[in-house]
């Protein structure tokens, strides 16, 4: 456990580049150097983190935990991750920090999307290695990407791809077997789970007259039904918590939460230390719980489900094309957000390309990279 929280906490500390950023932090930390899970385990999680509502990375990362150490290693893997960003972005709301970043925090920050495009890359084309080994998986890859990349921003989408994946890889690649293996799902564990996530999407409206009790409805409300990450946050939060924070708040959350890392959706801390009655701290509290807790519920609620099913024959097949379409959705990332954010001139091919070979061939760690990026940034400015 305390080498899960350190390592959590570490990338929660340096974790720039949003969701898909993330994705390739875990892969390189969790399945290359640490190998804490397989490949496939960890495309597994990818995978269900997609399906769902909620902060993608984060439900990734407590799924990483989970498989380590149990429900005490996800809420380990949870708090850690989170925690930098939560303390920064609830101090930049006591202080009520609206100002631009300096030109030292820019530059690190722009320091760490370079960084973040060198992870996302490597990532991308371990996990290609992996999971691309036909025509069928390659063509499923590309397919993924093209039509990420064409398409408007969107849960659905998102997901569709992911979905016709599953259905074709079920029809076409099945792995044939003479008889069915009994398919034994923790049920009770599983309802009790998603019982205890609508339970609290629907009892506590009972008690909305007081303010802590709307704030944490409403950001769980938030945390319920809010797809993907990133910048797609603002405009989907903005509807659901506009009756407790004002459109000055959300866009001082928003941009205080670019220059923080972790996961975007800690610009909840923000908001929440940003409402008029509440204590900041104790609003902020409220309010990151709340919109994490859903998110935790559905993937622990639907996980033994997801578990139990996967080894069956259609589904076994179903795998091998979500993984190839996941890949195609890493490939998409990699593009727009990760390189249209950090890349701004010819100039910066030089240190991603030497970050490339440090990270791939040289074995250094991200931290060094890290600083060498910022050595970069700083000598330019």
């Amino acid at each position: 456990m305390i080498e899960l929280i350190k390592q959590f906490f570490l990338l929660g500390c340096m974790s720039f580049g949003g969701p898909a950023a993330h994705v390739g932090y875990f892969e390189r930390v969790f399945v290359k150097e640490k190998r804490w899970l397989s490949a496939d385990t960890f495309a597994s999680g990818l995978a269900i983190s997609q399906f769902l509502p909620g902060p993608g990375s984060s439900q990734l990362g407590m799924y990483i935990g989970y498989q380590r150490a149990g429900y005490l290693g996800a809420f380990g893997a949870f708090v850690a991750f989170t925690l930098p960003s939560f303390v920064l972005l609830t101090a930049a709301a006591v202080l009520n920090s609206g100002a631009q970043a300096s030109d030292w925090v820019a530059s690190i920050i722009s320091a760490a999307k370079l960084l973040a495009v060198v992870v996302v890359i490597d990532a991308t084309v371990s996990m290609s290695r992996k999971f691309i080994g036909s025509l069928a998986t390659g063509t499923m890859a590309v397919a993924t990407t093209l039509w990420l990349l064409l398409t408007p921003s969107g849960v659905l989408y998102q997901v569709l791809p992911i979905v016709i994946a599953g259905i074709v890889g079920a029809i076409g690649f099945a792995k044939p077997q003479s008889h069915h293996a009994p398919v034994n799902i923790a049920w009770r564990r599983s309802s009790v789970i998603l019982g205890l996530f609508l339970l609290l999407l629907t009892v506590p409206w009972l008690f909305n007259q007081t303010l802590w009790v709307q704030v944490f409805n409403l950001f769980y409300q938030a945390g319920s039904f809010v797809f993907g990450g990133g910048h797609v946050v603002l405009p989907l939060l903005e509807p659901i918590v506009g009756d407790v924070v004002t459109d000055s708040a959300l866009i001082e959350g928003y941009a205080a939460a670019q220059l923080v890392p972790g996961p975007m959706f800690t610009m909840a801390s923000y908001l929440g230390a940003s409402v008029e009655g509440l204590a900041p701290i104790w609003g902020s509290i409220i309010a990151t719980i709340a919109i994490f807790l859903p998110g935790a519920l559905l993937m622990f609620g639907v996980l033994p489900i997801w578990e139990a099913v996967k080894t069956q024959p259609r589904l076994a097949g179903a795998i091998s094309l979500i993984n190839a379409s996941v890949v195609g959705l890493l490939a998409a990332a990699l593009y727009q957000p990760v390189w249209v954010s950090a890349y701004t001139k010819p100039l910066d091919l030089v240190p991603i390309a030497l970050g490339l070979v440090a990270l791939t061939q040289w074995r250094i760690s991200v931290f060094w990279l890290l600083l060498l990026m910022m050595v970069y940034q700083f000598t330019l400015a």
